[in-house]
């Protein structure tokens, strides 16, 4: 009945309504474009290129982010996965070139520069990533009558997933590249579970059962996860300015625990393909027993390395990601502590151990919820359905949700008081 309240609250509120109804559109926009082939490609052998994917796990990974177009030749195949690459090259040169840094120091103005910037970047990775991709259509002999017409295709469809994804943010709920890509993880979802459920028939529904009550568990540890945070006291100091006060409040820094999020995991899994991809075009004999080990997703060695390179990636990321020196200088400069410590330096060293000791648990944490889909396949889970128990598509999917679920709380707290020639009382409703 909560849930029904909620759901009626939610539309009687027209702003929100209609922001709703708005990002429901784009996103049948983006679904009915996923179903669109390209120009000029053959969709008599699309099996092959369907079946590459399945076997692939990268390529299954692009797929599963993509809702299906890439093992479909669709205008979206490439997804919105380039644009995540261009923000992510141009984060990373925000910390190491001193021309980025400061323009991430000059306001909206240089936020304006950063965009741009990370849009020339996401056309030069479509046309390369596009240009890949349809070589790769020709090794599996799917024709393409006009490589040049095609590549275009897929390059427009990508930026107009990205201006789908900027219309739902500015007009529509939550963040809109992220709900993109979380709609083309959750689109694979009834599949992977009809898939399943099918399977498990012959063997009895208790097993499935079993699987449905450990997913769930797996899924309230990933929001533990994410939403876990360590609070730090800091307080400010008292300043009477005229007849008002100033400060002498007590608020909190909420450090948390993966502050890394799913970077982590992407580099990780960038890495272990480099020495695959190595080994594949050598002709070294020796090396078929390291391709193997390295090529199995449920082997040992392939997720001790995984779970090691996460641990790794997590503490490097945390540390050009979280500033324990700007935080202590900026608490200084609005006349703030935290209590029992020495502003300054003592400061920035008290909250770099903090970092240093809640990043171990976030870390062993992200790793085997990174790994915890080959876990699920060597209990017997099929594949496709072993990818929701963990990994980057369960942390994407957990991240949109929970923030998707807050934005439509506060625009609910928004509307829940009277107006303004009204009597005034505040119409008290716990959401």
């Amino acid at each position: 009945m909560k849930f029904i309240t909620k759901i009626q609250e939610i539309w009687k509120t027209t702003e929100l309504r209609q922001r709703i109804l708005t990002t429901l559109g784009l996103i049948l926009v983006y679904r009915l474009g996923t179903e669109i082939v390209l120009p000029g490609v053959d969709t008599e052998h699309l099996a092959a290129l369907s079946q590459q994917t399945a076997d692939n796990g990268v390529l299954g990974l692009l797929d599963m982010f993509s809702g299906g177009a890439f093992s479909q030749a669709s205008i979206f195949a490439l997804g919105i996965m380039p644009y995540i690459s261009a923000s992510i090259v141009v984060q990373l040169l925000g910390i190491a070139v001193p021309y980025f840094q400061r323009l991430q120091r000059e306001g909206e103005s240089g936020r304006r520069k950063i965009n741009q910037i990370t849009r020339y970047l996401t056309v030069v990775l479509l046309l390369l990533q596009g240009y890949a991709y349809l070589k790769n259509l020709s090794a599996q002999n799917i024709e393409v009558q006009s490589e040049f017409l095609a590549l275009l295709a897929m390059a427009a469809g990508s930026m107009f997933i990205l201006w789908l994804g900027e219309r739902i943010t500015d007009r529509g709920i939550g963040n809109g590249v992220s709900i993109i890509i979380m709609i083309g993880i959750v689109a694979r979802l009834p599949f992977a579970f009809y898939s399943e459920l099918v399977s498990k028939v012959s063997s009895g529904l208790m097993g499935f059962l079993i699987e449905l009550v450990f997913l769930f568990l797996v899924f309230c540890a990933t929001i533990m996860l994410v939403q876990g945070t360590r609070k730090v006291p800091v307080q400010y100091a008292k300043r009477i300015v005229g007849n008002k006060q100033y400060g002498g409040v007590r608020q909190y820094i909420p450090l948390k625990i993966n502050a890394a999020g799913v970077m982590p995991i992407i580099f990780a899994q960038a890495l272990m393909l480099l020495p695959v991809s190595f080994a594949s075009f050598s002709n070294i004999e020796g090396g078929s027993g390291f391709v193997a080990a390295f090529s199995d997703m449920t082997s040992v060695a392939y997720n001790v390395t995984f779970f090691i390179l996460i641990v790794v990636f997590t503490y490097f990321y945390t540390a050009i990601t979280v500033n324990p020196l700007m935080m202590s200088e900026e608490m200084k400069k609005n006349g703030g502590f935290i209590p029992g410590v020495k502003p300054g330096r003592k400061t920035m060293e008290f909250l770099d151990s903090i970092m240093s000791r809640i990043t171990l648990p976030g870390s062993i944490f992200l790793g085997l919820v990174a790994i915890m889909p080959a876990i699920a396949m060597s209990c017997g889970v099929s594949n496709q359905f072993a990818s929701f128990y963990g990994g980057t598509s369960l942390l994407i999917l957990v991240g949109v949700v929970l923030d998707t679920v807050q934005q439509i709380d506060s625009h609910l707290r928004m509307h829940h008081y009277d107006g303004l020639m009204g009597s005034g009382k505040f119409k008290g409703r716990n959401i």
